[in-house]
């Protein structure tokens, strides 16, 4: 789809080289500059202990980087400042994650190499706002916009999630801007320097959680898997077979349903209202039921009343699924086999 889109990225670790390979993946051209200096991304060696040390690539470079071609370069160098240059005179876009004195520094700049393309569009990632230099790893900007401190269990530390969340996020408010930008690029033939922050996009991710508060003045408690305005939503049972099973319930009728299929009292938990007064009372109830019958049970009875429910899997028991198969992207890259899940869905 997008085959005569030529791409500079000039980004490390996720968020940026994300947003790359969400283009690789639609046929862009996507020339990944990486620091010579450091011997490329640094992700390049944020390896599990089973992964060898000599492979030049390790499982979460490959995450995020697909279907590129990679050039090692040193920026403050000028043959090699040169090269990229050649490169972005006839770049669409440049994906950048500098700290703006680091861009400015190496010349990297939008107001610079806008000089070299002027319809380039710039594509700037940053940590925090304005020229502020501090470092902005993802598990820092979870505990600064307020999800650690929502997630886990009541009375314990907090938790940050597994993924490197706010960084995917942020991936994706960037490819949205980028695609403005195009849009805005065929009807004016001008490019634009489009700047997104990860502190930025964290906030714009609280969603209901920022609102509760925005309007309510509720500051969202760690509560585990449940939902702080419905019940029973994220709540958790064990089956027969010792699966753990998730339920979502979002109506009054899907819990009649639900009701009906297990042969709780409805009229006790009639509103959702209700149900969250009682949680407790409800989760002790519907615990009783779950535990009578196997997962398999289950699966076929939620699905023929059509009552949202999941199954708590692993990373094997997910990729197991034949469903899984059609989002995996295979690719060698310097010799290695890598497979990674697909961001482009079209």
């Amino acid at each position: 789809m997008l085959k005569n889109l030529k791409i500079v990225e000039l980004a490390s670790v996720l968020a940026g080289p994300l947003t790359g390979t969400f283009f690789a993946e639609l046929g862009a051209k996507v020339i990944k500059i990486e620091n010579k200096l450091t011997k490329g991304d640094v992700t390049r060696t944020w390896k599990l202990p089973t992964e060898s040390k000599e492979n030049s690539i390790s499982a979460y470079y490959s995450a995020a980087n697909f279907s590129k071609e990679s050039i090692l370069l040193n920026a403050k160098d000028q043959i090699d400042y040169e090269v990229l240059i050649s490169h972005i005179k006839n770049a669409d876009i440049v994906i950048t994650n500098y700290k703006p004195s680091t861009a400015r520094k190496l010349r990297l700049d939008y107001d610079v190499l806008k000089q070299y393309n002027q319809s380039l569009i710039y594509a700037e990632l940053t940590g925090f706002e304005g020229d502020e230099s501090r470092p902005a790893f993802d598990v820092v900007l979870q505990a600064e916009t307020g999800f650690m401190y929502m997630n886990g269990e009541p009375n314990r530390n907090p938790v940050k999630m597994p993924v490197a969340l706010i960084d995917i996020l942020a991936a994706h408010h960037l490819k949205e801007a980028i695609l403005c930008a195009i849009i805005n690029k065929l009807h004016t033939g001008k490019g634009k320097h489009i700047k997104v922050s990860l502190y930025e996009c964290a906030l714009a991710s609280l969603a209901n959680q920022a609102t509760n508060w925005l309007m309510e003045a509720h500051i969202p408690q760690p509560i585990g898997t449940q939902h702080p305005n419905i019940a029973p939503y994220g709540d958790t049972y064990n089956t027969k077979d010792g699966k753990l099973l998730v339920l979502a319930i979002g109506s009054d009728k899907q819990f009649e349903n639900f009701c009906s299929l297990t042969g709780l009292e409805f009229k006790k938990f009639e509103t959702n209202a209700q149900r969250l007064s009682k949680r407790e009372v409800l989760n002790s109830e519907i615990s009783k039921y779950i535990a009578q019958k196997t997962s398999e049970f289950w699966i076929s009875q939620l699905e023929l009343k059509n009552i949202p429910y999941g199954i708590v899997k692993n990373m094997q028991d997910v990729f197991k699924d034949k469903k899984s198969e059609k989002m995996l992207l295979k690719e060698v890259i310097d010799g290695i086999e890598t497979v990674r899940v697909r961001t482009a869905l079209i």
